[in-house]
């Protein structure tokens, strides 16, 4: 199951995995995304996925995500993902998208969720923050500075 999160507002949008993430569950919540996107059409926006409750992903949902990450390439430049579980599988999950995305994707442990949430919004958190980058802003994001995320 996908929920959105009430962190969600200016350029980021939150949400929460519980349990397995199957396509179904990613095709529910797709548009409710994409509107968010629209809404946002001048200025990229930040992602934070808290998979702190996720329990395993169908490859079908897998193929599912790295297709949606495709298509906004251009309107997503940063993701902070927040795990509690093994984080070399969440870095598996995520890289393939982050490749694709071209997006900078970093990876907070669950007690770093205010971090995460902080860093989603104005690209910054706090320098004591445990944090590890999964993937570096390249391509179209590489030197963008989000000064529409105080908002």
């Amino acid at each position: 199951m996908i929920e959105r999160l009430k962190e969600t507002g200016g350029g980021a949008f939150g949400f929460k995995v519980t349990g397995p993430l199957s396509e179904e569950d990613l095709k529910a919540f797709e548009p409710q995304l994409e509107f968010f996107i629209s809404q946002h059409k001048k200025h990229p926006i930040s992602i934070l996925a808290d998979l702190t409750e996720m329990h395993g992903a169908e490859w079908k949902a897998r193929w599912e995500d790295l297709r949606f990450l495709q298509k906004h390439t251009n309107q997503i430049a940063r993701m902070a993902v927040v795990g509690a579980h093994r984080w070399e599988e969440v870095v598996d999950i995520f890289t393939a998208g982050a490749a694709i995305l071209q997006s900078e994707t970093r990876y907070f442990e669950s007690s770093g969720i205010q971090h995460a949430g902080q860093w989603a919004r104005t690209a910054k958190h706090a320098e004591n923050a445990p944090v590890l980058i999964i993937s570096p802003a390249t391509g179209i994001w590489k030197d963008y500075h989000p000064e529409f995320m105080g908002l």
